[in-house]
């Protein structure tokens, strides 16, 4: 029988985020082998300890980099909260996610992308960010680009033109703090073989942590990129992101490791 070879695609980014979870198919027989994955170990500056991964067996996942989070006519801005340290992510991800891209790392985001209808959130979702209910929450048009807040094909609910996301990456919407609840990301990240998960975007201490810890319980090695995360919360709620991911749930690095 012949050697099962991966389907013919152009570049390495296509070949990591395509076929890696297939069998071989024929009219008379079916191959149930998956595909080898190289292995591409790395070694990298990580705490509280060094950490060698395998590059094809990881995925980034980079965390609500969206209008709403990040723009300054979006809807953070809009209800008067300073976004400057939500676009600090911006700058390191533009060279973190080409480099990653470049190695066939699969890039993975996760996104709000609620329906106009909101009829799968619960009041305490609708609740964050307009705890008197006054109108300035999710689906309203609180923001200066006046477009429905976090929904799911808005200008709201968009990346921020800054990053770029390519044809073959993927991109899940999710409903909650967490990209595991109600949406399809286990499976994906499972048809893609990966046991590695790198997590950038904001807020590192709602969203990315709440994903990331999720990650973590189902089992994913996971590894926060301290300068590739950020949060409009004060100070020490990074602080105590930062001591927990480290002393619960796997490990932090830098993105200069996978870019230098």
């Amino acid at each position: 029988m012949s050697p099962i070879t991966q389907p013919a695609v152009p570049g390495a980014a296509q070949r990591r985020t395509r076929g890696r979870n297939a069998w071989q198919l024929d009219p008379e027989h079916v191959d149930l082998r998956r595909a080898a994955l190289e292995a591409e170990p790395i070694e990298i500056d990580a705490r509280p300890q060094r950490i060698t991964m395998d590059l094809s067996r990881t995925a980034l996942v980079v965390v609500d980099m969206q209008n709403d989070f990040c723009h300054r006519d979006g809807w953070l801005s809009g209800i008067g909260v300073d976004v400057t340290p939500a676009r600090a992510p911006i700058t390191p991800l533009r060279s973190l996610i080409p480099s990653l891209r470049d190695r066939g790392v699969p890039i993975v985001w996760v996104n709000w992308g609620n329906r106009p209808d909101r009829a799968n959130l619960p009041p305490g979702v609708l609740h964050v960010y307009d705890p008197a209910g006054s109108g300035v929450g999710i689906g309203s048009r609180a923001n200066a680009a006046g477009a429905p807040v976090l929904e799911r094909g808005s200008w709201s609910a968009a990346i921020v033109d800054e990053l770029v996301q390519e044809p073959w990456d993927v991109c899940v919407d999710k409903y909650r703090m967490s990209g595991f609840v109600d949406t399809p990301l286990d499976s994906i990240l499972r048809n893609l073989r990966v046991d590695t998960l790198l997590f950038a975007g904001v807020n590192a201490d709602q969203c990315v942590l709440a994903t990331l810890a999720d990650a973590a319980d189902l089992g994913y090695d996971v590894v926060m990129l301290t300068d590739a995360v950020g949060t409009t919360s004060p100070e020490f709620c990074m602080e105590a992101t930062v001591y927990n991911v480290r002393q619960c749930y796997g490990f932090t690095a830098e993105s200069g490791a996978f870019t230098g």
